[in-house]
């Protein structure tokens, strides 16, 4: 698939281990894409390559039936190995170029920049398709992350040209603000996949982008 044929835009499910055990991973995410999350990051921090290779595989072959692309966390090899649609890659797990140059020009490479826009101006400048700040509240998934202020959404939709992600503690109650600020994605692991009903949820995420973009 060519690059920029999916549209990065909208509800960004990140998968967890510790919420999604192995025999439930894939009917969680279904439940996902059916509610209509744009874009699934397989994340997964354990050592063992053969499951990770596997699951990560069987996302891949999940998202195409959906038309939605799967990307992987951190490992350029991995999503390679998997034939993933791309790689998100955190400060340091390897370069946009070096991501480029493995898994090819049509796959989305986005970068995590925390809270500094020198560091998105950088991931921009060497080809990133989007950049991801955060976090933006309290996070369950990465409670010791630094702090990001919503006024930095703002700031990078008028300095930048590709997509902001907004990732940390983002729930249905204030995902509106990181949209209204200028996030074209909200990525969200606990809010979603805790959730009593996956679908529902992802469908109250997807409510809140329609309603911004009715205004």
């Amino acid at each position: 698939m060519k690059k920029n044929t999916f549209p990065l835009s909208g509800l960004y499910a990140i998968t967890d281990s510790t919420l999604m055990p192995n025999e439930k991973l894939l009917a969680m995410v279904e439940k996902a894409l059916v509610g209509g999350a744009a874009i699934v990051q397989y994340r997964d921090k354990s050592d063992n390559q053969q499951l990770r290779q596997f699951q990560a595989t069987a996302l891949v072959n999940l998202c195409n039936s959906y038309q939605r692309p799967l990307l992987i966390n951190d490992d350029i090899q991995l999503a390679k190995a998997a034939n993933a649609h791309g790689v998100h890659l955190g400060q340091g797990d390897g370069s946009v170029a070096e991501a480029r140059s493995i898994l090819g020009d049509n796959t989305i490479i986005g970068v995590t920049c925390h809270d500094s826009l020198a560091l998105a101006q950088e991931a921009q400048n060497q080809g990133a398709d989007y950049v991801a700040f955060g976090a933006f509240f309290p996070s369950a998934t990465k409670p010791d992350a630094r702090p990001a202020p919503i006024e930095l959404l703002h700031d990078a939709r008028q300095l930048l040209q590709i997509p902001v992600v907004a990732i940390g503690g983002i729930t249905v109650d204030n995902a509106q603000q990181v949209i209204d600020s200028g996030a074209a994605m909200t990525a969200v692991v606990h809010s979603l996949f805790a959730a009593e009903n996956i679908k529902a949820r992802a469908q109250q995420f997807n409510q809140l982008f329609a309603r911004a973009g009715s205004k």
